[in-house]
């Protein structure tokens, strides 16, 4: 695999990949496959009827990881990719994915990724995807993933996502549905500046008895930035749901939080919780009196806020 080093620091940014991966990897760079590693565990095979990939873990696989990032260099290109990712009973692995655009030019370049697991009985997932943009070029950065889970009983799902910089319109779309005690956890940490724009929607239907979802998002919006969260928690059993959604205002920003939960069953305990506010003067003064500018303070209390 021969890559630029604009193509390098896309990997590092996205999937910290300074080297070769470990374990199974599948790498796309500008619509094309790049590099392809698997496993006696982890197999991944090309799609034949339309882009993307199957990645097939064993039952019973332990410890193993997969890394499945995107990066695009190219400008004025739409990349759109189904993956579809088939977890075995008892399986206990890491997903690395996430996709970094870099745009010099003057066309829009973009990508889209649906992404659907299936994630066997007794199953853990821990899935990492983080997005990230750059380049000096007027056309824009764009991302729209798209993520479908159905976890078996008892299986369960930790998915962490992140994006910081350089995407200019992004449409996050989550749904998830869960049998008994299947357990679905989200992190995400969004950070929007300039005239960014993204809208996250996540939509989870818990309908085994047992079952448990904790969604939460963390988000900061600058200049004159736009950001939309929508949470749907729909209790079908005797479930446990949580969603949070905690953001920071600045400048001329604009965030709307819209959680939503429907109890479908006397037992279904559901709670949403949304806070949207300032950074607070007292803290910025509190750091600048250890030395810091306020430029200074103000970063630290929102890398904080985004750890």
């Amino acid at each position: 695999m021969e890559m630029d080093s604009i193509q390098k620091r896309l990997l590092e940014q996205v999937a910290d990949i300074h080297e070769v991966p470990e374990g199974a990897y599948n790498i796309r760079s500008n619509g094309a496959l790049a590099d392809r590693n698997t496993t006696a565990n982890i197999d991944i095979v090309t799609k034949e009827d339309k882009p993307g990939i199957d990645i097939i873990i064993k039952p019973g696989t332990k410890n193993e990881s997969v890394h499945i990032p995107v990066i695009i260099s190219q400008t004025g290109l739409d990349d759109l990719v189904y993956n579809d990712f088939f977890v075995g009973e008892n399986a206990d692995v890491t997903i690395v994915a996430g996709c970094g655009i870099h745009n010099c030019g003057n066309q829009n370049s973009s990508h889209d990724g649906i992404h659907t697991f299936h994630i066997g009985k007794n199953a853990k997932v821990k899935y990492i995807e983080k997005h990230y943009g750059q380049g000096d070029g007027n056309g824009e950065n764009i991302m729209n993933p798209t993520t479908i889970v159905e976890i078996d009983e008892d299986g369960c799902m930790e998915m962490e996502t992140t994006q910081l910089k350089g995407i200019d319109s992004t449409e996050r779309i989550t749904n998830a549905t869960l049998k008994s005690g299947a357990k679905f956890i989200v992190k995400e940490k969004l950070m929007t500046h300039g005239k960014q724009f993204a809208k996250t929607s996540f939509n989870v239907d818990l309908d085994g008895d047992g079952s448990s979802t904790n969604v939460i998002s963390r988000s900061v919006a600058k200049d004159e930035s736009k950001q939309t969260f929508l949470a749907k928690i729909n209790g079908n059993a005797s479930c446990a749901g949580h969603s949070e959604c905690d953001a920071i205002i600045m400048d001329n920003a604009k965030i709307s939080a819209i959680p939503e939960i429907n109890a479908n069953d006397l037992n279904a305990q559901l709670i949403h919780e949304a806070a949207i506010g300032k950074i607070a003067g007292e803290q910025i003064i509190k750091l600048m009196t250890l030395g810091l500018t306020e430029a200074e303070a103000e970063a630290q209390i929102v890398n904080g806020f985004l750890k």
